[in-house]
């Protein structure tokens, strides 16, 4: 009789994920079931200066729109998260609703607990931070999470909007760290492809790389399991077919939900509780330390990883070569020629890293939650260099 492996997996509080629907439409409806009168919008400054996204949502809303703050900076640098928790609470925010990238997404969720937590300086962010012990376990100090609800509509495909974990860069040590509670995840994500068509190609397609490795390094984790690894494979397939619609057509808003969805699926099983690798983990790094884009950090990493973990058993690749391709000879060759294809960047040199560096991303890599959950083991900073070398 075969052996199983016990697994589990954990869910958040996010009860609703509008598909195709407007914005503005989806937003309002929300904060009307939800009987919320002090509407807190955190957005992306290009959008709110740029464009009239915002200007839409804030009139659907009427007198339940409170205030609008954006000027969050890439990796969310907590002074700017400060700001926005100081904005929103002078404004009473009873629901706090995010529209941009990656970073305003963080933000939002983290807003909500500085005000659950009277959080008023960025030294007070300390005691919320989770953390890595010196034999890798990752301590969370959160007991008591957020009152305030969140909603986000992302514009980009991070996948962060379904995650009860988010990130603010210390910009003291330039160290990008973790906060995570259940009650920190949004009640709604807003999947709306015509707002995402403001969003920069290369920030589109690199971070839709980013939702790719969620997915490999999903199918790559010897604690997946068969209901993880076939949201993983669905989120691939998608991906691979909606990043190129896009990249030819911008238009495409049925190729942009594609993407949408497949980086919705890549995230299930994070949330779930399926650790990610040394991509993941060294990524974490490169935003917060080297102020490398979100998305690139994963179009420079994962194909290197993947050739890494390969050398002490690649058994757990089959499936993403199978769907990127098996005409190439490794998983690493193969997504490294779908990043080439999308013209994103594919060697740390590209994104402006050289091996100044690398020690410093080695040793904070090793306090990432990630850095000790790769498929081949990360005992030292000496593996991450490895790693590092091989992408320079």
């Amino acid at each position: 009789m075969s052996e199983i492996t016990p697994s589990e997996l954990r869910f958040t509080r996010t009860e609703r994920v509008t598909m195709g629907v407007p914005t503005a439409e989806a937003i309002a409806d929300q904060a009307a079931k939800m009987g919320c009168n002090k509407v807190f919008l955190l957005a992306s400054a290009t959008l709110r200066e740029q464009t009239g996204e915002i200007g839409l949502i804030e009139a659907a809303l009427g007198d339940r729109h409170a205030a609008t703050f954006s000027g969050v900076a890439p990796h969310a640098p907590r002074s700017d998260v400060l700001k926005a928790a100081d904005a929103a609470r002078a404004a009473g925010a009873d629901l706090i609703v995010s529209v941009g990238g990656g970073s305003v997404t963080d933000s939002a969720k983290i807003v909500a607990l500085l005000i659950k937590h009277d959080v008023r300086s960025v030294e007070a962010f300390e005691p919320l931070r989770t953390f890595v012990t010196d034999a890798g376990e990752v301590i969370n100090p959160i007991t008591i999470g957020p009152d305030i609800p969140v909603i986000c509509v992302p514009t980009t495909l991070s996948g962060g909007e379904f995650n009860a974990l988010s990130g603010a860069t210390d910009e003291v040590t330039q160290h990008k760290q973790g906060y995570e509670h259940r009650n920190m995840a949004p009640v709604m994500v807003v999947l709306d492809p015509a707002i995402t068509r403001h969003t920069p190609e290369w920030l589109w397609l690199s971070t839709g790389v980013r939702s790719v490795d969620h997915a490999v390094e999903t199918l790559s984790s010897y604690q997946s399991n068969d209901f993880a690894d076939g949201l993983a494979e669905s989120a691939l397939r998608l991906l691979v077919e909606g990043l190129p619609r896009v990249k030819a057509d911008p238009g495409d808003l049925e190729g942009r939900l594609k993407c949408q969805i497949g980086a919705w699926q890549s995230m299930i099983s994070i949330i779930g509780g399926v650790p990610m690798g040394a991509s993941h983990a060294i990524g974490h790094i490169l935003g917060g330390t080297c102020d490398v884009p979100h998305g690139y950090t994963s179009c420079v990493m994962s194909p290197y990883v993947l050739a890494w973990n390969a050398e002490h058993d690649a058994s757990r690749q089959a499936r993403t070569l199978a769907v990127l391709g098996g005409e190439h000879a490794s998983a690493s060759a193969a997504l490294d020629a779908f990043i080439a294809g999308l013209g994103m960047p594919r060697r740390l040199s590209e994104v402006g890293v050289d091996e100044s560096r690398f020690q410093q991303v080695a040793e904070y890599t090793l306090l990432d939650i990630w850095g000790r959950t790769n498929p081949r083991p990360v005992t030292s900073a000496a593996d991450i260099l490895e790693i590092l070398r091989r992408a320079a």
